[in-house]
């Protein structure tokens, strides 16, 4: 999807008053901390039928491109990410800082955290800068509201491996999105690539991907 169709996607869901829509730079040590702010991504108990895979299943091999942007020791490489919960992990990964700026605007990191056996579809620091940045503007000003409904559509209950992907998925948003592709191709809702695949944190699991996902108009 180009610039112009993005922003425009965007623009009509601001205007219409409906829903908007990888890893914090290498300096980055902390992680959201804030509580969850009272909107419906406040709760995430497993209340949607969650997919469930075993540990044979879940090996944590990655793929895609993107893979060799994460460091290969520390915090933020695969083996640090995977011994802390998605939001701390997600903020030692330089590949998505604005999502974690995005994130802690939105009061989720302490939901994040604590949510059992999640799927995460993280955004690249580049799909957020391919946004109008009038409109990413527009959604960070409004944190409990507009930009937590887009990021609640990011989140899938239950660890989905690449086996388990295809398909369509449940968000905590309460919108379903859809998977298509096989092996290590994959794309969500027919537009955002899957860029790194497979990357496992204490409580999820991660695809990264190279576009926001925008849920649909209610």
């Amino acid at each position: 999807m180009n610039k112009r169709n993005r922003t425009g996607a965007f623009a009509g869901l601001l205007m219409a008053a409906a829903f908007v829509g990888a890893c914090s730079n290498a300096g980055a040590t902390t992680a959201p901390t804030t509580a969850a702010a009272a909107t419906p991504a406040a709760s995430m108990a497993p209340s949607m039928a969650a997919p469930s895979a075993s540990a044979a299943m879940m090996d944590g091999t990655t793929f895609g491109a993107a893979c060799s942007a994460v460091p290969a020791t520390g915090a933020g490489s695969f083996q640090g990410m995977a011994s802390a919960p998605v939001a701390t992990a997600a903020s030692n990964n330089p590949v998505l800082s604005t999502l974690v700026t995005a994130v802690t605007a939105a009061k989720l990191g302490d939901t994040l955290n604590g949510a059992k056996d999640i799927t995460v579809f993280a955004p690249t620091n580049d799909a957020f800068a391919a946004m109008d940045k009038a409109t990413l503007d527009s959604a960070m000003a409004d944190p409990s509201g507009l930009l937590t409904k887009v990021l609640t559509y990011h989140v899938v209950q239950g660890r989905l491996t690449p086996e388990m992907l295809a398909g369509t998925h449940k968000t905590l948003n309460g919108a379903d999105l859809t998977v298509e592709g096989s092996g290590q191709d994959f794309t969500v809702n027919g537009k955002a690539m899957v860029v790194c695949g497979n990357v496992q944190t204490a409580n999820a699991t991660v695809y990264i991907i190279d576009g926001v996902l925008l849920p649909p108009a209610s």
